[in-house]
């Protein structure tokens, strides 16, 4: 069996730093992809957040006019209700 000699066991561990090295730059740059991930599902949290609270002012809004409509109608009268027959 071949001797390792100092050499061949400094020229190995040379090389494996140098690869320990590549995995360090590759694992800094996905930490930083999953930072931005994480930056970018937080805006969009935030959006749909504020979506939602522009639909429930919407439908507050369509309520308020559901009932006015149904009060108009009863102070009017049945005979001026809409009939979709006619």
């Amino acid at each position: 069996m071949v001797e390792a000699t100092n050499e061949f066991m400094f020229e190995l561990l040379k090389k494996m730093q140098e690869r320990f090295d590549k995995v360090d730059f590759a694992l800094s740059d996905l930490k930083a992809e999953v930072n931005n991930l994480r930056g970018t599902m937080v805006a969009v949290h935030g959006d749909i957040h504020n979506i939602y609270g522009t639909l429930a002012r919407q439908d507050q809004r369509l309520d308020r006019i559901e009932r006015r409509l149904e009060l108009r109608e009863m102070a009017e009268g049945p005979q001026n209700l809409y009939d979709p027959s006619s």
